[in-house]
């Protein structure tokens, strides 16, 4: 009996050894970072900007690919079912990770279980628009308007249950005010709609409307961030205007499917702090309108259990009809 204890102790500390070489060399092969939404939006561009830095920092290639459709959930169930072997991220971001799975009746992932946060990247910053030519000038106007004339104005989305309709939802019960909502085939259609006068109101993320608000067809009245933003000063906070719930802005941050080993997450968690430390990456976050944020593997999963908790609550809370 001692003799067979013997040689399972030899067994696993050959096995032990075998495997300690492997997590030692992590990465000894390309990277694949999934991005489960088109070319050209916040999340792809998140992600170009922090993959050839990634890349330097781990020695090898990290190679963005994009897989977009249903609203983040393909790319993110792909990526949850790939070897959790720490050479598929994906970008866990809050309308695919918190959003997304509570408006559908049996979502193909779970946004807690079926994957290990890495570090949170950045927090991208929302606005409040209106249009350029719109009478409405502040904050305090639009909540006037929207009293004397309940229902009658519309705020455009980025379609049915997307990050934009729920947050203009969040925005009417804190505001205790009414709109119509009409959702479309992404933000950019709601925004070209929204210049012509069409609707009224889109909740945005600061990057794709900060051109437009700086070439004077679109108008500012308030910024989910923790301070003023530099490119626009006299556009105060939503806590400014006593609304702190709404002053969250959208986080956008990295994960791996659950079951990648330990030393590899902590592995690319400090890579990530490495990267958000350079001073060239800093400058292409802030210049896409959003804050560089690195956080702690435990950070990053508190951050998501959170914003799971507020979507769910806002999806009961309106008795949104699950897709």
């Amino acid at each position: 009996m001692h003799r067979s204890l013997r040689r399972a102790a030899c067994a696993l500390a050959v096995t032990l050894a075998a495997s300690a070489p492997a997590l030692a060399a992590y990465p000894d092969h390309t990277v694949q970072l999934i991005v489960p939404y088109a070319p050209g939006g916040t999340t792809d561009l998140m992600a170009r900007i922090v993959a050839p830095k990634l890349s330097e920092v781990l020695g090898q290639s990290v190679v963005v690919v994009n897989k977009p459709g249903a609203g983040g959930a393909l790319g993110s169930a792909f990526a949850a079912r790939e070897p959790a072997d720490g050479y598929t991220l994906v970008m866990a971001v809050e309308s695919s990770h918190a959003v997304n799975p509570n408006v559908h009746q049996k979502s193909s992932y779970d946004p807690v279980k079926d994957f290990a946060p890495i570090s949170n990247l950045a927090n991208v910053l929302g606005v409040l628009d209106v249009s350029g030519s719109s009478d409405i000038k502040t904050f305090q106007q639009l909540l006037d308007t929207l009293k004397a004339k309940p229902g009658r104005l519309a705020f455009g989305s980025s379609g049915s249950g997307g990050y934009s309709h729920l947050f203009g939802e969040l925005f009417l019960s804190s505001t205790q005010t009414r709109m119509l909502h009409v959702p479309y085939k992404g933000l950019g259609p709601a925004l070209v709609d929204l210049m012509a006068g069409q609707v009224q109101v889109v909740f945005d993320n600061l990057p794709s409307s900060a051109g437009f608000i700086a070439s004077g067809k679109l108008r500012a009245l308030a910024v989910a961030s923790p301070t003023r933003v530099k490119s626009l000063p006299d556009v105060p906070t939503y806590a400014e205007l006593g609304y702190p719930q709404l002053n969250t802005p959208s986080w956008f941050g990295l994960a791996a499917p659950k079951g990648t080993p330990e030393p590899v997450l902590d592995t690319l968690n400090a890579a990530i702090r490495k990267v958000l430390a350079e001073p060239s990456v800093v400058q292409a976050i802030e210049q896409q309108g959003a804050v560089p944020d690195y956080t702690t593997r435990a950070q990053f999963a508190a951050i998501i259990e959170r914003s799971n908790a507020v979507w769910r609550k806002v999806v009961n809370d309106i008795g949104f009809e699950k897709m």
